[in-house]
């Protein structure tokens, strides 16, 4: 395969930023420069095009086991290469949860051309309540441990976790959410809430149970992930932390990074997710903590829910969008005028793999093709077919984008839109 006259966006390439020829035979890069002769191979020759390594995603949300009717493995790798992760570490909310040596070992086995993570329980059962077998399933293949988005409640479970993690260098994630100040909570506390006769989740509910976390991160000298923060409080409380020389990182939805509370006024339920659309100073400071590294990547928060728990008075419905085949566009679209082109880039691809100690491709001669290919001034508009995701719920269908994801390269398969 020769991707023809591609921008390579990896800083560890000797061809950063530059435009080149990438000839790739076997699944390796055989070949990088400023033109190479066609071969008899696939020629891959888009517009505006760029090339980086494959993107990865901590924490996504899969339906199968138990929930089959909302994703299964097939259609959420789909869905991810769609939207160009060829890698996603997927949270441990199934039934029955990610807990044991034999389930670690089915996640894992999902893999196709995009890498699938397991990331396994903290608690027995997923119930908040005892330690689960950590060791077993580090050792049958989990790259972190969680409860995911049922938040750890239970400040002695929280330390036991991170010290018994510790032993062996093992990360703990947690989605900072009280549920007693968040109970019955619907959308942000605020104006909105207030005008819509919504009870609110305040900000509070977030920022008391990440300072728990970061006390109890600060008594053991273990490893944190802050998943999916989304107030001001809570960056400011995960700077100082990182000046403290604490091991916490962080990473942000993308919804919360472009959309505010005002979205909810519609009543439109897929809006309606965890953590809750803020208020414009929040994302400001989520801003401007994704540009110094307060926050270390950008979470896509998939989360595939069935109409009959979506399609209801917002009151009744559930929390989540779905949100791998977006995120670029969102990025791109909305957010090129804060960032450099490189600088998202590198918090959808090299930080998150830091985060999970996972190995960091590159664009080099040699190496094998784990690559992301791309255009930020492609225009299109969502539409239903464009979704491979079993879940149909997001708000964006309609929506006109500028920047879209061509294809992926990984493992010696390749999977690229029809048009290429």
């Amino acid at each position: 395969m020769l991707l023809k006259n591609v921008v390579v966006i990896d800083k560890n390439s000797p061809h950063n930023g530059k435009k080149r020829d990438v000839l790739i035979e076997k699944g390796i890069i055989q070949q990088i420069a400023s033109k190479i002769k066609e071969t008899k191979g696939k020629i891959v020759d888009v517009k505006n095009a760029h090339v980086s390594i494959g993107w990865l995603d901590i924490g996504v949300q899969s339906g199968e086991p138990g929930y089959e009717h909302r994703e299964t493995f097939q259609t959420l790798t789909a869905a991810a290469a769609a939207g160009g992760y060829t890698g996603i570490a997927v949270l441990p909310n199934t039934n029955p949860p990610i807990q044991t040596k034999t389930d670690v070992l089915f996640v894992k086995s999902q893999s196709n051309i995009v890498d699938v993570y397991p990331i396994g329980v903290v608690s027995k059962n997923n119930a908040g309540k005892d330690l689960a077998e950590l060791y077993d399933m580090k050792n049958a293949g989990c790259v972190a441990f969680s409860d995911g988005q049922r938040s750890i409640q239970s400040s002695g479970l929280m330390k036991r976790g991170l010290e018994y993690l510790k032993t062996f260098n093992g990360l703990l994630i947690n989605y900072p959410h009280d549920h007693e100040l968040a109970k019955d909570g619907q959308v942000n506390e605020g104006k909105v809430s207030t005008s819509l006769g919504m009870k609110g989740i305040p900000n509070l509910a977030e920022e008391s149970m990440l300072k728990r976390d970061l006390d109890l991160l600060a008594y053991t000298q273990s490893k944190l992930h802050v998943h999916n923060v989304s107030t001001e409080g809570s960056v400011k409380l995960i700077r100082e932390a990182k000046k403290q020389g604490l091991k916490v990182t962080a990473s942000v939805p993308v919804f919360n990074l472009i959309f505010n509370q005002e979205a909810v006024a519609t009543f439109n339920t897929n809006y309606k997710v965890l953590p809750p659309l803020r208020q414009p100073s929040d994302i400001k400071a989520l801003l401007k903590g994704l540009k110094d590294g307060t926050i270390d990547c950008i979470s896509t928060n998939h989360t595939p829910l069935e109409d009959e728990v979506k399609k209801l008075e917002f009151l009744y419905a559930d929390f989540g969008t779905i949100g791998l085949e977006t995120t670029f566009a969102l990025l791109n679209t909305h957010l090129s005028k804060f960032y450099a082109l490189p600088t998202l880039i590198e918090k959808l691809t090299s930080l998150p793999r830091k985060v999970l100690g996972l190995p960091i491709p590159s664009i080099k001669e040699g190496m094998d093709a784990n690559l992301t290919l791309f255009s930020n001034q492609l225009e299109w508009t969502l539409e239903k077919q464009d979704i491979y995701s079993k879940s149909k719920n997001t708000p964006l269908l309609g929506e006109k984008f500028i920047g879209r994801v061509v294809g992926i390269i990984n493992k010696d398969q390749h999977w690229f839109l029809p048009s290429v």
